[in-house]
């Protein structure tokens, strides 16, 4: 039983994805910092630095925002247009003026020590489509792999996109009906002509937030509907009301229980309170006896593989191979959890077969595919290090 449990305390907001029991994805909003991803802001233009084409925003919030000039320019298929020819013959103060009034969308958010990154390409993700006004292209998700499929779900698209919009078809609209993807579509669009025209009838007096887009709570719900998700309880009455709209949205709301239990915590629900605890221990054991750690940095995350009190048979190979394995499918599990993303390196205990260490790769792949978040393998170096990387939910634009 796949559940969706959304415990609100005084100063956070936890978000749980609780499969048969087990914690397999946590999340958090505090109060004092909430994410503003997925947000749309009518914004004012503050500086224009030619020399490192970009520009800084004013959103409202206590600091400024960062523009690329790519995110300025319209959005094409990088598969069909060289966008970095284009960003080269391009100079930022031909497109932005300070004080100019400008629609933008955070797509990350800020740190202690940097703005949100924010970009005029909008994305409205329904449960089937991604809407994307200001673009023209259609595309389909790689996993989608029939030709016949994907050339389908264009043409359905095709007959109801406006003019100079476009859209991703995502993984979970494959074999869906065309009416089912028809509304969702036409959900999206209604959607955005309402942020249209109350950014126009905004006067720029100071900026404003013109659509809060509820950016984890939705995402997460969005992701997990067709995961055969069961059911969602939540402790507070407005996350309740936020839940039920997006549900609505979706029209899930008759397909997933959704139950209300005010004021409890919800975290002594299937022990979560012990189970979120050790999510920030160092050391993690292995049911073999050996171990693993995990280290945090600015630049990346570096996983450490270790024996511990495991000893194994006669045969070294063997033995390290069986620890390796092991861990790889807690590193899986480990990465989802915590939300870790970035480069990632993994110093696995040193295999000489070279058919153990693609056994390894291949063992990581397939655990990392209940993952809702895109990861890239890179194999392992000249040093026997494995190289990856995955992007944080938030961040995640892989649909």
């Amino acid at each position: 039983m796949l559940e969706l449990i959304i415990n609100k305390e005084t100063s956070k907001k936890s978000i749980m994805l609780v499969e048969n029991g087990i914690l397999v994805e946590k999340h958090e909003e505090h109060e004092n910092h909430q994410r503003l991803e997925g947000n749309i802001y009518c914004g004012k233009v503050q500086n224009v630095l030619q020399g490192m084409q970009s520009a800084f925003i004013d959103i409202g919030d206590k600091r400024n925002t960062f523009i690329r000039l790519k995110d300025l320019l319209p959005k094409e298929d990088e598969t069909k247009t060289n966008i970095e020819d284009k960003i080269n013959n391009t100079n930022i103060k031909d497109i932005i003026k300070p004080d100019m009034k400008i629609l933008v969308q955070v797509k990350r958010d800020g740190t202690e020590s940097k703005g949100a990154r924010v970009s005029t390409h909008i994305n409205l993700p329904g449960r089937f489509v991604v809407f994307m006004p200001n673009t023209n292209f259609i595309t389909v998700s790689q996993k989608i792999e029939k030709e016949a499929e994907r050339n389908r779900l264009i043409n359905i698209v095709k007959t109801i996109l406006p003019k100079d919009t476009g859209a991703i078809v995502r993984t979970s609209g494959n074999g869906i009906e065309e009416t089912v993807l028809k509304q969702d579509l036409e959900n999206l669009i209604k959607k955005w002509k309402k942020i249209k025209k109350d950014y126009n009838d905004h006067k720029l007096n100071g900026p404003k937030l013109i659509y809060d887009n509820k950016a984890l709570l939705r995402r997460t719900l969005i992701d997990v509907v067709d995961q055969n998700l069961n059911k969602a309880i939540v402790n507070d009455k407005k996350t309740y009301k936020d839940v039920e709209d997006i549900l609505k949205s979706m029209n899930m709301n008759d397909s997933i229980k959704l139950e209300l239990r005010e004021n409890e915590d919800l975290l002594e629900m299937y022990s979560l309170k012990s189970q979120l605890e050790k999510i920030d221990n160092r050391k993690i054991w292995l049911k073999c006896g050996g171990f693993i750690t995990i280290d945090r940095t600015e630049a990346l995350t570096a996983i450490d593989v270790n024996t511990g009190k495991f000893v194994g048979n006669k045969n070294l190979e063997n033995t390290v191979f069986k620890v390796n394995k092991e861990a790889t499918v807690e590193i899986a599990k480990q990465l989802r959890l915590r939300d870790i993303g970035g480069i990632i390196i993994v110093d696995y205990i040193d295999m000489h077969q070279e058919k153990n260490k693609k056994e390894i790769i291949d063992l990581l792949s397939e655990s990392l595919k209940k993952d809702r978040t895109k990861s890239q393998i890179l194999g392992f170096t000249k040093l026997n290090l494995l190289e990856m990387t995955r992007k944080n939910m938030c961040n995640n634009d892989d649909y």
